[in-house]
């Protein structure tokens, strides 16, 4: 079982998570085809920027520009050969900004993108694999904690958590999956289930993060909290709203007065690290913190 590290590593901080990265990226001249991780080598600036801005909004946690940096990802765009290179300047930036900040960086692993076994081909230890490497290049640039996030298959968020054990045994570990349809993930994962079986491959932290909105990560964490064991965190970072077509361009239905109210009923709810994930901004975060304080 888990013990309570992340709540140590927090030291008394508001327990706040950045906001969405990928979408806003692309507002900033990120061109088609061009994955966000790339910029870390190529438009670092453009990446520190966003991360300053989000710790002045008030987060306490910055997520490195990583989500997609293991090699399967990151071999859709012929940068396979760079998995080191790209986890370790994505670190970098958001570490010479935390530390202008005072506030702690986690190193962020998104899912492979590719099935394990029998649905694919991918084999849990491969997988364990793929991230041992990313979470090499994220430990040298200087990461404080590992963030999994946006998980569907419970394998897949175990190899994770098994590669972060391995390559940094010391960092505390936060955990989430993405519920949709019936408050499920896509591989069928309940809210419940996913809470006792990544606390008892020993995450710090378990919770949802994406999903469909404000409303359902409610329904979510209700569930997580219930089934929560002894010592470990439950964290919520929904998205904000859903994107709806207004002329020719996709707008997010939750404002940052919305995010900021749903911050609050988190909290009532019991949630002990909260953020934001796509259509989010730093002016959402700036609210969360405000309503929060």
């Amino acid at each position: 079982m888990p013990t309570d590290r992340l709540t140590v590593l927090l030291a008394g901080r508001p327990a706040l998570i950045d906001g969405g990265y990928g979408w806003l990226l692309q507002e900033r001249g990120l061109p088609p085809g061009v994955v966000a991780e790339q910029w870390n080598l190529e438009n670092a600036e453009a990446i520190s920027a966003l991360h300053d801005e989000y710790a002045t909004a008030g987060a306490q946690v910055l997520t490195t520009n990583t989500f997609g940096g293991t090699r399967a990802r990151l071999s859709m765009n012929g940068l396979e050969d760079q998995v080191h290179e790209v986890n370790r300047a994505g670190a970098a930036v958001a570490r010479t900004v935390a530390d202008r900040h005072g506030i702690l960086v986690a190193g962020d692993l998104g899912p492979t993108g590719e099935l394990l076994e029998p649905l694919g081909t991918l084999t849990e230890e491969d997988a364990v694999a793929m991230y041992v490497e990313q979470l090499r290049g994220l430990v040298e640039g200087g990461i404080d904690l590992v963030l999994i996030e946006t998980m569907s298959d419970l394998g897949e968020a175990r190899a994770a958590i098994t590669a972060a054990q391995q390559v940094a045994p010391d960092l505390p570990i936060i955990a989430t999956m993405s519920f949709d349809t019936n408050l499920r993930t896509m591989m069928g994962v309940d809210p419940a289930s996913a809470m006792r079986e990544l606390a008892a491959a020993g995450a710090d932290a378990v919770g949802a993060n994406c999903g469909r909105g404000p409303e359902d990560m409610e329904q979510i964490v209700d569930k997580l909290v219930a089934a929560r064991p002894d010592g470990v965190l439950v964290v919520a970072q929904s998205n904000a709203g859903l994107p709806q077509l207004e002329g020719g361009d996709f707008v997010y239905t939750v404002d940052p007065a919305g995010m900021a109210a749903h911050a609050q009923q988190l909290r009532a709810l019991g949630v002990d690290v909260i953020g934001s994930c796509c259509g989010s901004s730093p002016a959402h975060v700036s609210a969360i913190s405000a309503a929060l304080a």
